[in-house]
């Protein structure tokens, strides 16, 4: 695993542990998250209130990470990161199989940010 796959993935894991610490620890100055429908959000706890509606717990199933690697020294790497959200409604139905694309920048060794796509939306509103 690169560096910047390594710092994610940590980041990743230390937010579905709930470990906003540790998270917390990973990002740096001015760290921004922007979600679907443009939902923005500059600390933690704004995206836990936010999702809260939304589902019980949601999880990560990952196929893959892409790195692009800084263009100059000192630059700001990218990484993607692929797969599938897995958990449970806020009426305890569980749901598998949402694809989801997150994209990070890395300053240093730190998140600068973060951008997430999925398809909960479409999936919740075929459920009806």
């Amino acid at each position: 695993m690169s560096s910047g796959t390594t710092i994610v993935k940590a980041y990743l894991d230390a937010m579905e542990a709930r470990d906003l610490a540790g998270a917390r620890a990973r990002l740096a100055p001015g760290f921004a998250m922007t979600f679907p429908g443009g939902a923005r959000f500059a600390n933690l706890e704004e995206l836990i209130a936010w999702a809260k509606p939304r589902y019980r717990w949601v999880k990560k199933r990952y196929d893959r990470f892409d790195e692009v690697p800084a263009a100059t020294p000192g630059g700001d790497a990218v990484v993607y990161c692929y797969g599938t959200l897995y958990g449970e409604w806020p009426d305890g139905d569980a749901f598998e199989g949402i694809r989801f694309i997150d994209r990070f920048t890395i300053r240093g060794d730190k998140l600068a940010d973060q951008n997430v796509w999925n398809d909960i939306a479409e999936v919740q509103a075929q459920a009806g």
